[in-house]
């Protein structure tokens, strides 16, 4: 599929990884619609771009929010591509260090957000991508988000495994139900990157987060993420996957 001329619906597009992933997509010569909290700064990251980037704020969990940046998406083209990058964390333990059970409020907000948030990002641009015409065979592509959390969770991260782990079980069944509508879904799942979470980690944690990778010994760099994003959305072979991008890390049970 190739972007050029086309439309993209980012969400999580204000920072981190789905920052990187508008300018990828923009310098394609996509026009891209920006989705992120109405708290964030996706306005002036949408100026930022002048007529190929516009901003609507949303709570992926929102199905009315969610269908407006769809909408504006028809306004500036053709939506060929979808990049989910929105999610959060939480740390839960199973049982606190009092001995009381879990919160449950905070496990069920980080679910509905990642997971909930996923499958309605997903069905909403499914909807929009269906009504397009095919070209090469292709109507469009959706990229969600999981994480290496979804494979080895860390202790305390219940919630956000739980989530991610969803998101990489939907992929394989989202592409084989999207095949007859010549939609492609495919799931990238980062390893340790620099967004704005691990600003705000203590310089000696992310020290040993550097080092807990094989090769390259370092965070991931959002562009890179962007990178293989773009690649999913141009390789047509690429589908019902879900790609690690993590330098060879295992997580550590803590």
């Amino acid at each position: 599929m190739d972007i050029k001329g086309n439309v993209a619906v980012v969400t999580g597009g204000a920072s981190g990884l789905g920052y990187a992933t508008v300018k990828k997509l923009i310098a394609e010569g996509a026009k891209v619609v920006i989705v992120d909290l109405p708290s964030s700064n996706g306005a002036a990251v949408a100026a930022e771009f002048g007529d190929a980037a516009r901003f609507s704020p949303a709570d992926v969990r929102d199905a009315d929010q969610m269908q407006a940046a769809f909408d504006m998406a028809a306004e500036l083209g053709t939506l060929r591509a979808c990049v989910h990058c929105a999610g959060r964390g939480g740390p839960v333990r199973v049982v606190d260090r009092d001995g009381n059970p879990g919160s449950l409020d905070l496990y069920r907000e980080v679910v509905e957000i990642n997971l909930i948030g996923s499958f309605n990002t997903l069905r909403l641009a499914a909807a929009a991508m269906a009504k397009n015409d095919e070209v090469d065979g292709e109507r469009g592509v959706v990229v969600l988000t999981a994480s290496v959390a979804a494979f080895e969770g860390q202790i305390g991260q219940i919630p956000y495994a739980s989530a991610k782990a969803g998101i990489h079980g939907m992929t394989i069944v989202a592409a084989r139900d999207l095949a007859s509508r010549k939609i492609r879904v495919c799931t990238i799942a980062p390893g340790t990157f620099e967004t704005p979470i691990l600003d705000r980690v203590k310089p000696e944690v992310k020290a040993a987060l550097e080092k807990a990778t094989p090769h390259p010994a370092r965070l991931g760099r959002p562009e890179e993420y962007a990178k293989l994003a773009a690649h999913i959305i141009d390789n047509a072979m690429l589908n019902g996957e879900t790609i690690r991008i993590d330098g060879a890390i295992r997580m550590a049970p803590r």
